[in-house]
């Protein structure tokens, strides 16, 4: 196919496609998939060989967030029967962070519930990473707190955190149908502020709100522009509880699709498989190794994954390895034109377990996997083991 070649010998060049080419990717029929796959695959070997990156969640503050977000099972007047704490003490947190390091993870998600962090907040996360690195000897942290005030990317980065995370989500012009209480100009500028501190910076998006295939391009554009080292995508988990919750849009071949459209647009950037990939990839989940290089091991914020060494066995069982701590994530040309720590985590968004529009729609994929949709209820916040 004229299509995949090219965007292959772009994908190999660090060239951007034309958004007719990642809009095309998306329209690809499902006989063509695995011609997809194979061609985006080739773009991932290419920078990050068959590594696979992997990442672990502590949720440090759970639910009662003030924003609207109706992605979120933690948003203001969320009625998803999700954990709700506020914030674990730092050698809780670390204990937690140990557990996910023990299974394989590379890099530790610090993320809390919120609007953003005040400077207390601050001061308490700065504590808690500095816990975790003397007790977990070369781990990566990843910090998640929400919008940035001036000075706090560069107190985060002093107290040892490697990179920041906070996504776009959804295009610009479709933010405000999303979102309220803050604004995607807001979003962009805490990014910007991370970058500005050193930290790498981290933003993605999620699928599956109702958005067009124009939204998914906008937003994996400007990604693009951004040019975070990390690019988490998201697949929404429609919570019972949330505004979202009848949103059903996605299918496993749609995911694949999305996610080759992200590797294509964003060819040597860490691609992270984030949240929803079990209830909507479910058996394809090994297929979209061949196109992200990054996945969370176990749980997530609020919802569950599927076990932890269940992830291994996929890794292992589909012809990847886990990437060593040694290694360094990004390509050379990346990590020396000052990519940050050059080996970002993703898709830590403090509501990201994207969850639904105040007028919901019926479900409209058949076979729509409901069950599939676990409340966390283990690990952090509570007396029972963390799945890592």
């Amino acid at each position: 196919m004229d299509l995949l070649n090219t965007l292959v010998d772009k994908g190999l060049r660090r060239e951007l496609p034309t958004r007719e080419e990642a809009l095309a990717v998306l329209a690809t029929p499902d006989e063509e998939l695995l011609d997809v796959v194979a061609a985006a695959g080739k773009v991932r070997r290419q920078w990050f060989g068959r590594r696979v990156k992997l990442n672990y969640l502590v949720n440090l503050k759970s639910g009662l967030c003030p924003e609207d977000c109706s992605y979120c099972s933690q948003r203001l007047g969320s009625k998803a029967e999700i954990l709700k704490y506020t914030w674990l003490k730092p050698d809780e947190a670390s204990k937690a962070a140990a557990a996910g390091v023990a299974g394989g993870a590379k890099r530790v998600c610090l993320v809390a519930s919120g609007r953003g962090p005040t400077d207390r907040d601050v001061d308490r996360v700065s504590q808690t990473i500095e816990a975790i690195k003397e007790q977990n000897e070369g781990v990566e942290v990843c910090a998640c707190l929400g919008l940035l005030s001036d000075g706090q990317a560069d107190r985060l980065r002093s107290a040892g955190a490697d990179a920041y995370n906070h996504n776009l989500n959804t295009s610009e012009g479709t933010y405000g149908d999303i979102t309220t209480t803050h604004t995607y100009a807001d979003r962009v500028e805490t990014v910007h502020q991370a970058q500005a501190a050193g930290l790498s910076a981290c933003s993605g998006l999620i699928a599956g709100m109702g958005e067009s295939d124009a939204d998914l391009v906008d937003v994996v554009f400007a990604l693009r522009e951004l040019d975070p080292d990390s690019v988490p995508v998201n697949f929404l988990i429609p919570f019972e509880g949330t505004p979202l919750a009848k949103e059903w849009n996605l299918t496993p071949q749609r995911c694949l699709r999305i996610l080759a459209m992200v590797r294509f647009v964003c060819p040597d950037v860490e691609v992270r498989l984030a949240g929803g990939r079990e209830v909507h990839l479910r058996s394809m989940q090994p297929l979209a190794l061949n196109l992200v290089n990054s996945i969370f091991l176990g749980d997530y914020l609020t919802s569950e994954g599927q076990a932890g060494q269940a992830d291994l066995d996929m890794i292992a069982d589909a012809g990847f390895e886990v990437e060593g701590a040694g290694t360094t994530t990004l390509p050379g040309h990346r990590t020396d034109a000052g990519g940050g720590c050059g080996s970002h985590s993703g898709g830590c968004e403090p509501c990201g377990d994207a969850s639904a529009t105040d007028t919901a729609q019926e479900a409209e994929v058949p076979g729509a996997r409901t069950d599939l949709v676990a409340v966390r209820r283990r690990g952090a916040g509570t007396d029972l083991a963390p799945n890592a």
